[in-house]
């Protein structure tokens, strides 16, 4: 593996804009830095060489100690929500304007991604089978990302290059940050090698390494502690990379069936530092073979690294045995039918009630009868403009809330799965690539080319999400975790896109993401309201279907019903109002998974009472986090994706914390 990490070495420095031979390498070596060419090396490639070592080293060892203390194979700085945590930390002391030296900012990093990790890590308990840990770790991600998103829209002037540098990227400029982030990352190694017996013992499991002496809740501790230092410092040199600390591990775990040496954690941490640096090394490398030096300046190495971990979840996701564990069933509650219709009833009230308040309140503040006058005409010029541009935004946050909630609550009873929701499943984020792919590609593009754009994104994610778990029957945790590499990404081409275009097409993008509404007219809500029209008649028509489907296999068939047919056409339904719903408003996550929870907590399992209530549960969920978006700051406005995503984050925790118990 050395031989393998010199050799990508060597041929790193030697690429790039600047024509690098040999000669000009030794004179860099030697301190003589006579010519540009040999200064470029000395300034850029050199140090750039070196940071993705430290950084590809850091991340392979913190993740091969978190999988050993865990006993998780998808434990990793991704997975735990570290690297999230970090960058918020980051991002959060930039906004301050304070400036700070490198080791400050290390240290928030630090804080930052370690109470993350023990965030995830007590809620996903041990465990080598459990995909509870992914589960906690990315909606924990997502909710620290969306703050993170916030402070960037919010903040533009002093974060400006953060969203491209928070993509992952190796390039230096000198040695002052390598040279401040060696020592750490020394440290953290030597660290892990004093701790290697006892997390060997641990691996034996806790009632072991108890019965020779290992205080198991100290090692476990430290341990984390360790990997988070190495994962602070790799995000505050080179920003968050994807998943090295994922597949370095993987790499190295087939190793140890032949090289007994690498049983061992002394042996084997360092040989996966020695392979995470040929990850990055290698990603770097191939970006630059692959796009050429002009392209690959622009274009982060954590793309390469995010693309190469979402393949590698797909594919241990179709490897990895089913364990059905990743959440607790629903209770099962059967109100009366004056419950119901008072549910029905009080929930309507409320969505009237925020809608009428999203009209009234804003940057400028209505009464209802200047509506009145609008509505007959007879508005002045000011309130006119107003409500011509408040009014459809209003209603297409009220659409998109609907439209999400019943595209979940299909998509839930169609896979049996409590956790399947439109964006864990990665369906939003295939939307969001289309819709990105032709924003920034055809700025002019109009609200139907955005909307197949998006149907277009969406149905390739969801034919290879479900067309791979459909297989095995659509089981939990396979499922979810194929949504989850899909996602990843996703994500990952999304930044991408965004990072290489025009200042102008990128912003509008990143907005756009947080799940705004900003600048919607009346045209661009009509592809949602017709999908929506379609897509509720038809699940209320189909409703006794969906129960069927619901339950198990064997019985729609005992019925005389073809459940492939029957599961196809909900999951159609459910791409079209996913696709309609992120063309309209953005990603806005966790919608999918709030509303139909509640509406079966409130009205029972029968479909035809979850879906009004599921859709009108998430078409106030979203009218009231565009509310608050648009109110709370003002003059200044927070997407209503970035909005849910704070409060669905802890109630998809809850739901695994309950899972656990």
């Amino acid at each position: 593996m050395t031989a393998v990490v010199v050799a990508l070495a060597v041929v790193d420095i030697t690429q790039g804009t600047a024509h690098v031979g040999a000669a000009d390498v030794w004179h860099a070596v030697t301190g003589r830095t006579g010519s540009s060419d040999t200064a470029v090396l000395v300034a850029s490639r050199l140090p750039r060489m070196v940071a993705g070592l430290l950084v590809g080293g850091a991340l392979g060892m913190a993740g091969s100690a978190l999988q050993a203390v865990s006993r998780n194979v998808l434990a990793a700085p991704d997975t735990l929500a570290v690297n999230a945590g970090a960058y918020l930390a980051l991002v959060g002391l930039t906004v301050t304007g304070v400036a700070v030296p490198f080791l400050a900012a290390s240290t928030a990093a630090f804080a930052g991604g370690l109470a993350a990790a023990a965030v995830v890590l007590a809620l996903s308990g041990l465990g080598a089978g459990t995909v509870r840990l992914i589960l906690a770790g990315s909606a924990l991600a997502l909710g620290l990302s969306s703050v993170t998103d916030a402070l960037i829209l919010l903040f533009p002037e002093r974060t400006e290059g953060l969203y491209q540098w928070g993509q992952g990227g190796i390039g230096q400029n000198g040695f002052d940050g390598v040279a401040q982030m060696a020592p750490v990352v020394v440290v953290g190694l030597a660290g892990l090698c004093l701790l290697a017996r006892k997390v060997d013992a641990l691996a034996l499991g806790d009632d072991a390494a108890r019965g020779v002496g290992v205080p198991v809740r100290g090692t476990r501790v430290t341990a984390v502690v360790l990997a988070a230092l190495l994962s602070a410092a790799s995000v505050s040199l080179a920003g968050p990379i994807g998943f090295v600390g994922l597949c370095a591990p993987a790499l190295v775990r087939p190793l140890a069936h032949r090289f007994r040496g690498l049983v061992r954690a002394r042996t084997r941490i360092p040989f996966t530092g020695l392979t995470g640096a040929a990850v990055v090394l290698g990603a770097d490398v191939a970006l630059r073979a692959v796009a050429g030096a002009d392209t690959a300046v622009a274009v982060p190495t954590g793309t390469v690294t995010s693309l190469v971990g979402a393949v590698f979840l797909v594919v241990m996701a179709l490897r990895s045995p089913d364990t059905g564990d990743s959440a607790a069933p629903d209770r099962l509650r059967l109100p009366g039918r004056g419950v119901f219709a008072l549910t029905v009833v009080v929930l309507a009230v409320v969505a009237v009630g925020v809608l009428i308040a999203a009209v009234l309140l804003g940057d400028s503040t209505l009464l209802l009868g200047d509506v009145v006058n609008w509505l007959t005409g007879r508005a002045g010029r000011a309130v006119s403009l107003i409500l011509d541009t408040r009014v459809p935004r209003v209603l297409a946050a009220l659409l998109a809330g609907a439209a999400l909630a019943l595209a979940g609550t299909m998509v839930q009873a169609v896979t049996r799965n409590p956790l399947a929701e439109p964006g864990v499943l990665g369906v939003s984020g295939g939307g969001a690539l289309g819709a990105v792919l032709l924003t920034t590609t055809v700025p002019t593009a109009g609200s139907w080319g955005l909307a197949g754009a998006s149907a277009v994104g969406s149905a390739v994610v969801a034919v290879l999400v479900f067309g791979l778990s459909a297989r095995s029957g659509f089981h939990h945790n396979r499922l979810v975790l194929l949504g989850v590499g899909v996602s990843a990404a996703t994500t990952a081409l999304i930044g991408l896109l965004i990072v290489t275009t025009d200042q102008f097409s990128a912003t509008k993008a990143l907005i756009w993401l947080s799940g705004s509404t900003y600048g919607r007219t009346f045209p661009d809500i009509l592809p949602l309201a017709v999908v929506l029209v379609i897509g509720a008649a038809i699940a209320v028509v189909r409703r006794r279907e969906l129960d069927l489907v619901s339950l198990d296999e064997d019985t729609p068939r005992l019925l005389g019903l073809r459940p492939a047919r029957q599961r196809l056409l909900f999951l159609v339904l459910c791409v079209l109002l996913t696709a309609a719903a992120v063309a309209e408003a953005g990603t806005i996550g966790f919608v999918g998974l709030v509303a139909p929870h509640a509406a079966r907590s409130l009205a029972g399992r029968r479909h035809v009472r979850v879906l009004p209530v599921a859709m009108l549960l998430g078409a106030v969920l979203v009218s009231f986090a565009d509310l608050l978006g648009r109110t709370v700051i003002a003059p200044a406005q927070i997407g209503a994706g970035l909005v849910t995503a704070v409060v669905g984050t802890p109630y998809f925790i809850r739901l695994l914390v309950r899972g656990r118990r």
